[in-house]
């Protein structure tokens, strides 16, 4: 697996940084950060908004914050090497940065150290960072809390404290009181507002795509609340204070050109395309399948795809000329009637026999049935929600040559789902895994590569070529 070294352009990204960090998660990091984003954004500053680890949710509302794709930035999934090369090629042009954490400040992979954590990328970012403290339920011990933190790794920063769920004025006195002689000053302060939060289920937040209206009141009261609670401008001379960071910026056309693999595939896709034309990949999207990498499309269009969305929630017909299929992540368990009412659509992918990749819910798509409901029956399986939680880092290498990967290719990636899937007999696994456990995962059968594990294809951009290269040929085949 790589950890780094990405081609792309030399540059010293100046852009002024923050990270939002907490003690533990539940603090309000997504409160903060989101809130944080839309109000310097309301003043007219651009702001790009990026997540710590491979959650698909919080970037969303990042994004409606912002009016930028919401990245993410994954030590783990994309390599140490690759975190301030992204987070280059996200903030382009930005007047600020908010990263916003995962989890508590010091939790990485698990097993791995500080690897992934939010420590870890603030290090790797140069950025200071700012603690959001959930002070419902203490005064003066808050101090000793935010030293704790403070002092653990003199290699973090922690430059200010932003305090959540204030009871009332004299509680915020305590509170501002203990904190006056900590060496970490308080850059706000925010009282408890249950009428913006972010309705929740399963699997977090509810995604921005499934309530826009709705979020985007919820972003704005945001917004409003960590205008009128914290001190902007405090934070943004703080941002500033974040060194120059040296080194080329990720770039997706210089990432595919760079493999041995991708040169290979993408001539392979050249040389089709001088016939057929651009190859049409078609992306679903919509409600029910919310969760994509921005990376990933544009590392299709640099591949040589034209990249279409669709909605299988609403489409009755892949776009027209659809030489690819990518269908990712989401929620098809909540949309599954509506699913499996567009019968047309499931006809159709039914019967594609051009590269398929899917991930989790785009596999539980690809099924006979879930819970009980026909789906596309592209693949030999059965799928239905269950209350067991399957969360984690995973290693995995590819079982064979697929649409994807070469036989024995190593990726990370990470899984996230309260499904359970029942496979037909004989049917060939995408996935050997090897840590944390060994096991066999997904289907990787002719075109069809399906598999519950998420990656991130910028740590394998020639995954991009060989999947172009191979929408390409289907395209230039069916002409």
């Amino acid at each position: 697996m790589p950890s780094g070294g990405p081609a792309g352009r030399a540059m010293l990204n100046t852009v002024p940084r923050l990270v939002v960090a907490a003690p533990a998660s539940g603090c309000g990091k997504t409160t903060v950060a989101t809130g944080l984003m839309a109000a310097f954004a309301a003043r007219g500053l651009a702001v790009s908004g990026h997540k710590v680890g491979p959650d698909y949710i919080d970037p969303g509302y990042h994004a409606l914050a912002t009016g930028r794709p919401g990245r993410n930035l994954d030590a783990y999934l994309c390599g140490p090497g690759r975190i301030a090369p992204l987070f280059a090629h996200g903030s382009a042009g930005a007047g600020l940065a908010v990263v916003e954490g995962v989890m508590g400040l010091y939790d990485g992979a698990s097993g791995e150290g500080e690897l992934a954590s939010t420590a870890h990328v603030a290090k790797l970012l140069k950025a200071p960072v700012v603690l959001v403290v959930d002070a419902s339920s203490q005064s003066r011990s808050v101090a000793a809390l935010v030293h704790g933190f403070a002092s653990w790794d003199p290699e973090v920063r922690v430059a200010g404290v932003v305090l959540n769920k204030v009871g009332s004025a004299r509680h915020e006195e305590l509170l501002r009181e203990a904190l006056g002689g900590s060496g970490v000053p308080v850059l706000g302060a925010l009282r408890r507002a249950p009428v913006v939060r972010a309705p929740s289920r399963h699997l977090g937040l509810v995604p921005v795509a499934e309530r826009r209206a709705d979020a985007v009141e919820s972003v704005a009261a945001l917004a409003e609340q960590v205008r009128e609670g914290c001190d902007l401008d405090a934070l943004l001379a703080l941002a500033r204070t974040a060194p120059p960071l040296e080194g080329a910026a990720w770039d997706a056309a210089a990432e595919v050109a760079a493999g041995a693999r991708a040169g290979a595939e993408a001539g392979a896709a050249r040389e089709a395309r001088s016939s057929s034309g651009r190859p049409v990949v078609a992306v679903a999207g919509g409600p029910a399948f919310t969760f994509s990498y921005a990376e990933h499309t544009e590392l299709l269009t640099a591949a040589g795809a034209e990249v279409v969305p669709f909605d299988p929630l609403r489409d009755e017909t892949l776009p027209e000329g659809t030489g690819g299929l990518v269908i990712g992540g989401g929620f098809p368990e909540v949309y599954a009637p509506e699913l499996s009412e567009n019968e047309a659509l499931r006809k159709e992918i039914a019967t594609f026999r051009g590269p398929v990749a899917a991930e989790c819910a785009g596999l539980l798509y690809l099924a006979r049935e879930l819970d009980g409901k026909p789906m596309c029956g592209l693949l030999d399986a059965t799928a239905r929600m269950t209350k067991n939680l399957t969360l984690g880092y995973r290693e995995a290498v590819a079982v064979a040559d697929n649409v994807l990967a070469a036989a024995g290719t190593r990726v990370r990636g990470h899984e996230f789902h309260r499904t359970a899937l029942e496979p037909g007999a004989g049917t060939m696994p995408a996935w050997g895994m090897v840590r944390p456990e060994r096991r066999v995962e997904g289907y990787a059968e002719g075109n069809v590569h399906a598999s519950y594990l998420h990656v991130h294809w910028a740590a394998a951009p020639e995954t991009a070529g060989r999947f172009v290269a191979g929408a390409a040929r289907r395209q230039g085949a069916a002409r």
